[in-house]
């Protein structure tokens, strides 16, 4: 959920599509209705233009990170999957929005004038005009984005108060986790190589016997190279393996994921030294052995912030969606729409955390 709108460019055509009406099309409406009331909560209207809106804002986002809808059959599915969330948050937010105006909760214009000053620092907006141009890019009134940020203001101090500000997570809880989940602050013992691989050529279905006694002489011949002291890293020029490229580094490899035979070899060699001349199902192959690292735990002193602030998102998020349920149950939710009833209900029933979680 965004905490302030940001001015972006939409970059994908298609939703000018979306807006001539593909949105809708999971539940279609009869066309000559300009404005529908699809659910009334305590009173408050929601209609299929707020639905529209926030379907476009949510394609808008999610285009920054996936990929281009290529048609409108991919819009029309893509919108499917996020309507019925985008139902939940909706009425959440009025809910929460509902329960901020009885605790009296408002945005003073200082409060405003600050956020547009971020915003305007955020954005590099310089002069009036600017900002009164993506605030038309956006599609907004200054008086619509003085709507947006008072209510997402209401939604976090009621989110704070009432939720939040409860949450408290003991010294005992924390231990407990780091006892329980020893193996998440737990490093396993890994290597990191150089390798130069000599391929034998020739017909991979038969040995051809000269081909692959040259081979083995270059690779001897790199090996004692490298032995006298020559750089590993520029001997690596000469391998056939595509790590060449990166001077034959390899790794770091977990030590459990290796061929037992060789993770017992790399076991007897200390860092810096160079194996035999290893035959392999592609040739002749040398490995030096960069770096080696042991099993480590991390101490509870260390990973002590780390689980607080996870023992604390969890609970945040279990307390949350208990609240919440609370001022579902409350609420008066009148559906004028039945598909889009059940398309809400499916998935609350879905989102729905077990109670229990909580820290009251």
């Amino acid at each position: 959920m965004k905490r302030f709108p940001t001015f972006r460019a939409c970059r994908s055509p298609l939703l000018l599509v979306a807006c001539a009406g593909v949105l809708l099309a999971i539940a279609p409406l009869r066309a000559e209705i300009i404005e529908r009331v699809l659910v009334k909560v305590n009173g408050e209207i929601f209609t299929k233009s707020d639905l529209e809106s926030r379907q476009v804002t949510m394609l808008r986002e999610q285009g920054q990170q996936q990929p281009q809808l290529n048609n409108d059959a991919d819009l029309k599915k893509r919108v499917e999957e996020l309507t019925p969330q985008i139902l939940v948050d909706a009425i959440d937010e009025m809910l929460l929005v509902q329960r901020g105006k009885e605790l009296g909760y408002r945005m003073t214009e200082e409060q405003f004038n600050e956020v547009l000053t971020r915003l305007k620092t955020d954005n590099k907006i310089t002069t009036d005009e600017q900002f009164q141009a993506a605030l038309k890019g956006e599609g907004l009134t200054l008086t619509d984005l003085r709507k947006s940020i008072e209510r997402r203001m209401i939604i976090e101090r009621v989110e704070q108060a009432e939720v939040f500000g409860h949450i408290a997570v003991s010294q005992d809880e924390i231990k407990n986790y780091y006892d329980q989940h020893t193996s998440e602050f737990t490093a396993v013992p890994t290597v990191t190589l150089r390798e130069i691989l000599v391929k034998v050529s020739g017909d991979a279905k038969s040995v051809n016997v000269g081909l692959d006694d040259e081979a083995k002489r270059k690779a001897d011949s790199i090996r004692d190279r490298a032995v006298k002291g020559e750089s590993f890293e520029k001997l690596a020029e000469l391998s056939d393996a595509p790590s060449k490229s990166n001077g034959g580094l390899i790794g770091p490899i977990s030590r459990g994921d290796l061929d037992a035979a060789f993770a017992k070899m790399l076991s007897t060699m200390k860092v810096g030294e160079v194996s035999p001349v290893l035959r392999t199902s592609a040739g002749y192959d040398i490995v030096k052995l960069e770096s080696a690292t042991e099993t480590k735990v991390l101490p509870f002193e260390d990973a002590r912030q780390q689980i607080a602030n996870k023992v604390f998102a969890t609970k945040q998020q279990v307390d949350f969606e208990t609240y919440i349920r609370k001022l579902r149950a409350s609420a008066l939710i009148d559906w004028k729409v039945p598909e889009f009833k059940k398309l809400y209900d499916d998935q609350v029933a879905r989102k729905t955390t077990p109670a229990g979680g909580g820290s009251h």
